[in-house]
């Protein structure tokens, strides 16, 4: 029973690993595009369900697309209607990959590696790295799935799983939260329900077992996103408890007509395993439909529900200890008070695009706060790093102190730009009482997105060093140069056509294009020190394979 029990746990293991592999692979690879499809569909509730639902089986994850979402909202850059219809589409995409995972391919696993392992190791670009890491995370996927039909085989003959299983058949509510628990801990329903059918395939679970188990995790996976966005922000967070009150809410009427109507699940297939992957796919199919009438209704019950006023804020306390002797120890302190600069910017830009369009006071005042707060850390930390180099240093230690000082003097350039630059433009679009064209807007929002995913990717950099991510946003910086050549010659378009909007914004859209790519910009040297320490950087560019050759 102990071996049986390790089988299945390492089955299991290698399933959730499986699962994010393939995730990371499309974030890595393909979350630029893939954030800027998903937001510029989400232009009515139809195209946003769809884009979600295409999202979900890309990533084969709805929490992901939720918190892609999220950040969305949180930016301004997507209304709460499309926001939910986006997630509700998700949810329906994550049981089609579930599915499309269950299709019997298994004599595939050797070639998919073979392909996945060769384009990981011989793709000359990122892009062909990723799709490889990715197409090793499906063959991956399918070994586990047989790996846990090989593990619970035996245990059909066991008189305990016997006696559990007669025991759950009897109590579905409580195989209903088993399974919201089993989503809840592992952060991805798909691989509860794959490992649910994968055992109902083998007779372990009876179909009302399975079923019950496999509404729970449907539960379970719409609490992930409320529990990730508890501390951000109130639009965020309406959305999430929206999507609990109409995917949760669904979940538990599932549970009790199962309950009166057990019978009924012999509709979906022959077999368990059939039955619960139909439940699965059926159940969030109704979920998206239904749900994309309540929408506006579950919206306004959460808004009046959920608490208005925000806790006050806490004061921080500074990482800079002073009394500190042991110098590497004093350096770490100084580079966690420079990562918080970073993420008080990050906080900073999220929803300073929303003032282009919405005027908001509150924002307003958040931001010259944090604004303050920035200036007050980067004076603080080049006082501290001044200091500390009044002792012996090592060559390594003043290296990195100068690094600390100069990012966050960078980081300082990127708080300006948009507490003075970005509000004052937005500030003087609405004393005008002028409005950019709708082409020029889409514009502006992609490129505001595509800065903000580099700014995250750049504090990830600054908190782990990781040399394959630092020259990922050196390779970003790049982009961002190629992005805003085009969006200036889409503008010089729109004024040749004689768009009238964007003649009277000519030089806002021009000047916000530039103060975003510069706040890119001052992340971006968040990687040169770590990228050059690898000798993977010129001093203009970064080096090539036939430069390293």
């Amino acid at each position: 029973m102990i071996q049986i029990i390790g089988n299945l746990a390492g089955a299991i293991a290698l399933l959730l690993w499986s699962v994010r592999l393939v995730r990371t692979g499309i974030e890595r690879g393909f979350s630029g595009p893939l954030r800027t499809g998903v937001r510029r569909a989400s232009q009515n509730n139809a195209t946003a369900a769809g884009s979600g639902l295409i999202a979900a089986i890309a990533m084969q994850s709805s929490t992901a697309v939720a918190m892609l979402v999220a950040g969305f909202v949180s930016a301004g850059a997507l209304p709460l209607g499309s926001s939910l219809a986006v997630i509700l589409g998700a949810d329906l995409g994550s049981a089609i990959a579930a599915r499309i995972l269950l299709t019997p391919i298994s004599a595939l696993v050797p070639l998919l590696l073979v392909i996945g392992v060769t384009f990981f190791l011989k793709g000359r670009t990122r892009r062909a790295k990723q799709s490889g890491r990715i197409v090793i995370g499906i063959a991956l996927v399918l070994t586990s799935l047989s790996m846990i039909r090989v593990a619970t085989a035996p245990l059909q003959d066991s008189q305990a799983t016997e006696v559990v299983f007669s025991y759950l058949a009897q109590d579905l509510l409580t195989s209903f939260l088993i399974g919201a628990v089993l989503a809840w801990a592992t952060h991805s329903s798909v691989a509860t329900v794959l490992a649910v059918v994968a055992m109902a395939s083998e007779g372990l679970l009876l179909a009302p077992v399975a079923a019950a188990i496999v509404l729970g995790a449907n539960f379970g996976g719409a609490t992930i996103p409320v529990l990730l966005t508890l501390t951000g922000t109130q639009a965020a967070k309406c959305v999430m408890l929206a999507n609990l009150f109409i995917r949760g809410g669904g979940a538990l009427l599932a549970l009790l007509a199962l309950l009166q109507w057990q019978a009924l699940i012999a509709l979906l297939g022959s077999t368990a395993a059939v039955q619960s992957i139909n439940l699965h796919l059926a159940f969030n199919a109704v979920v998206l439909f239904a749900g994309m009438v309540f929408i506006r209704p579950a919206l306004h019950i959460v808004s009046a529900v959920l608490p208005k006023a925000a806790p006050s804020k806490p004061r921080r306390i500074s990482a800079l200890d002073p009394t500190l002797t042991d110098l590497d120890r004093a350096l770490a302190c100084a580079a966690r008070e420079v990562l918080e600069m970073g993420e008080q910017v990050h906080g900073m830009l999220t929803p300073v695009l929303g003032l282009f369009r919405d005027w908001d006071e509150d924002v307003l005042t958040a931001i010259r706060e944090s604004e303050d707060e920035v200036d007050r850390m980067h004076f603080e930390v080049k006082l501290y790093i001044a200091r500390l180099q009044e002792g012996v240093l090592t060559a390594d230690q003043a290296r990195r102190a100068m690094d600390i000082a100069s990012i966050s003097n960078h980081l300082e350039d990127a708080g300006d730009q948009v507490s003075t630059n970005l509000i004052d433009f937005a500030q003087r679009l609405h004393a005008n009482g002028l409005s950019f064209s709708d082409e020029g807007w889409r514009d502006l929002c992609d490129f505001h997105d595509q800065v903000l995913s580099n700014v995250q990717l750049g504090l990830n950099v600054l908190m782990t060093g990781d040399a394959e991510a630092a020259i990922q946003l050196v390779e970003e910086k790049d982009r961002a140069r190629e992005a805003e050549q085009r969006l200036q010659a889409h503008h010089l378009d729109r004024l040749r056509s004689g768009n009238t909007a964007s003649v009277e914004t000519s030089s806002l859209h021009q000047e916000t294009i530039r103060a975003l790519k510069q706040v890119n910009t001052a992340f971006t040297y968040v990687a040169y020190p770590i990228v050059e320490a690898t000798g993977g950087l010129l001093s203009s560019r970064l080096a090539t394979p036939d430069d390293a050759s």
